[in-house]
């Protein structure tokens, strides 16, 4: 079938051209819910008419080059409307991007793809993921997400702009539009994300924000009754109210006043009836399932629109698509011509902004990253990881992050550099507040951005923003997520802050490297190996405590954190026992091997920092750090348990953390949990027994 019908006679007589469009937009949503038997068709019959004038009216996008830097972003947080989001990116006429960057000639968004909406390896999965479909800014679904990736994206641009525009090269000088919801309302990091954006005067964020007053259990007066407007009011940001959705002037008229507003970010109260025009409208039955082929035929009928599934009218998509193109092609060439210009009179900024947008690192990037000299008393991780990261910046400015009001405790600040304020655009320390959730989330949001940003807070604190840590791994980008204060190493401050299960947790999410260097040397050699991969996000998990710096001429180089696990010490023949720890454990392994030596036990130390990268390792690799035929293995790290008999195997032992652990000094914490000397080199020699 083709992408377009003729439309039969007396179809659509009173209806606009706008209309049209508008109506195919609600039409193509319903459908594909109906044909999946799955899905969410009312707010996009809701929003059908915010969606087309944002596309046509406003939006800077060239469908032809959707990866154009100094596009407009349109995040659509409410990501279960994900058919609202096809349909726009269908009717644009959005062309494909594949995995390596190249266009491959074919539109990112067909008929048939959503005529597939929801089914294995389609382009339109149920909620839109980044990477996946072009055109898709950003992976939403879990509500409030989209919101703080948009303010991360505004910070980006505000960023970008303060670095590399100069008089007469205004390069960035984007917007960013979200479509949110009463659920994105709802959740606290939207709350957090808006109160920094209000903070930071973002005046190139605007939130349109779908107040249908519906929840999938019903009217949200059964938990939501409050003003959301005085509550942005509060927060900052310039509130505008629009009482009908379907009204486009006064939608035209808002974003209007988005486009003139120069001192805050904007939020558009959008009144709506989801799953308008349909018998469902204004119902939760209108908002998780399909409307039903009875109701979908008599919505069709109250839009004037012909029964055939998919109809697109003949003219339909050529209008929608030249509507965009015509302002966001013209935008596009405008902008190429300019850069071609800054290139000639800024060509150093020029080349640093090339690197930058590809995702490469500039010639000696690590050349200036210190070698540790071996130390009994050492130096904690977190305080090594800042004096790695403050040599990295020097090469590579556009690494630049922050922490939840914690930097001086993670070591995170760049020393000498501006914090990124209203009044200063061009600073790179980010000061996130106490928001561990938004933190995230607006760190994916520059990452989405080419920065290779970083958020930093206490590992305990993970729990509080797990879901953006999760998000960064499905959208595969580089943010770099510093976790400091990493075990019971934190001593006194009991086991409200001492972390057990959170390695697990980290460990258990597909893609994220996480990193637990056990001395100076390990943590350089980690952030070497996160830094030269814009596609993997890493967790860096560092001690509050010092940890000895290792004689390396004694001891392996520490480049074989590379590989993620590596023989540390013991590397000739086969091992009686091996020894396989992590971070502050590593230099309590080398303390009961010298003992385990001494004592005429050919011992091995295996430090493994990332599980992820040994994993990715070959067969022939792995058996030779860990050879299958020595059974006699100890696991020894100040977390819990799970995932360590994937290592040392049903006959191996570990010393790690079964219970919370409590408030004393460290000292204290080690004898009663048994990270001593004395008891590795026991239960080495059980296990050898």
């Amino acid at each position: 079938m083709t992408d377009t019908a003729s439309s039969p006679a007396g179809f659509h007589e009173d209806g606009s051209p706008e209309r049209l469009q508008i109506d195919t937009i609600r039409t193509l949503s319903m459908d594909a819910v109906q044909k999946a038997n799955s899905g969410h068709p009312g707010t996009p019959m809701a929003l059908a008419p915010v969606g087309w004038t944002v596309w046509t009216q406003f939006l800077r996008y060239d469908p032809a080059h959707a990866d154009w830097p100094n596009r407009d972003r349109f995040v659509l947080s409410v990501g279960h409307a994900s058919m609202l989001l096809y349909s726009l990116l269908y009717l644009a006429g959005v062309e494909e991007i594949d995995a390596h960057g190249q266009k491959s000639g074919k539109p990112a968004m067909s008929l048939d793809d959503i005529k597939q909406f929801r089914q294995l390896s389609s382009k339109t999965p149920g909620h839109p993921e980044y990477r996946h479909t072009t055109g898709v800014e950003t992976t939403t679904g879990p509500l409030g997400a989209g919101c703080g990736n948009s303010v991360g994206m505004a910070i980006a641009e505000r960023w970008l702009a303060a670095r590399y525009n100069r008089p007469g090269f205004a390069l960035f000088d984007h917007d960013v539009y979200v479509l949110c919801g009463d659920g994105d309302m709802m959740e606290g990091v939207s709350a957090e994300a808006a109160s920094l954006a209000g903070h930071l005067k973002l005046s190139n964020l605007c939130w349109i924000y779908d107040s249908n007053q519906i929840s999938i259990e019903g009217d949200t007066d059964l938990a939501f009754d409050e003003d959301v407007g005085a509550r942005f009011h509060a927060y900052g940001w310039n509130v505008i109210h629009v009482d009908d959705a379907n009204d486009i002037k006064a939608l035209t008229e808002a974003l209007e006043a988005f486009r003139e507003e120069t001192e805050a970010p904007t939020l558009i109260v959008v009144k709506s009836v989801i799953g308008w025009g349909s018998p469902r409208a204004g119902s939760e039955k209108a908002h998780g399932e399909p409307l039903g082929a009875e109701n979908i035929a008599k919505t069709k009928e109250a839009y004037g629109w012909p029964a055939e599934d998919f109809f697109v009218p003949e003219g339909v998509k050529e209008a929608f698509g030249k509507a965009v193109k015509d302002r966001g092609g013209k935008a596009r060439d405008e902008w190429v011509a300019l850069f071609d210009k800054y290139r000639s009179e800024h060509a150093d900024l020029a080349a640093e902004l090339d690197l930058l947008l590809k995702d490469e690192l500039p010639e000696g990037w690590d050349s200036e990253i210190p070698t540790f000299e071996a130390d009994e008393k050492g130096v904690a991780s977190r305080d090594a990881g800042g004096k790695v990261l403050n040599a990295i910046v020097k090469k590579v400015p556009w690494l630049l992050g922050g922490s939840a009001d914690l930097s001086p405790s993670t070591k995170t600040d760049i020393k000498g550099a501006a914090s990124f304020e209203a009044d200063n655009y061009a600073g790179s320390n980010f000061h996130f507040g106490v928001r561990e959730h938004g933190m995230g989330a607006v760190v994916n949001g520059m990452a989405l951005s080419h920065l290779r940003a970083y958020g930093s807070t206490f590992l305990v604190f993970l729990d509080y923003m797990r879901a953006p840590v999760r998000l960064s791994a499905i959208m595969e980008i580089g943010a770099v997520w510093v976790f400091t204060h990493d075990s019971i190493g934190v001593g006194e401050d009991g086991p409200t802050h001492q972390p057990i299960e959170h390695l697990a947790t980290l460990r258990a999410i597909p893609g994220i490297d996480t990193f637990r260097p056990g001395d100076a040397n390990e943590v350089a050699a980690a952030w070497r190996a996160v830094m030269k991969d814009a596609s993997t996000p890493a967790a860096l998990i560092l001690s509050r405590q010092a940890l000895p710096t290792l004689d390396r001429s004694k001891y392996a180089s520490a480049d074989g954190v590379e590989k993620g696990a590596y023989v540390l010490a013991g590397g000739d023949g086969t091992p009686d026992v091996i020894l396989i720890a992590t971070g502050s454990e590593v230099s309590l392994a080398v303390q009961a091997y010298e003992k385990l030596v001494a004592e005429g036990v050919k011992a091995r130390v295996v430090s493994m920092p990332s599980w992820y990268r040994y994993e990715l390792q070959d067969a022939a690799y792995k058996e030779s750090v860990l050879p299958k035929a020595v059974k006699a293995r100890v696991a020894i790290e100040m977390a819990g348990s799970l995932g360590w008999d994937r290592y040392v195997g049903y006959e191996g032992r570990q010393i790690t953390m079964s219970t919370f652990g409590a408030s004393a000094p460290l000292a204290k914490l080690a004898d009663k949990y048994g990270f001593t000397v004395e008891n590795v080199v026991k239960v080495a020699k059980e296990a050898m027994a």
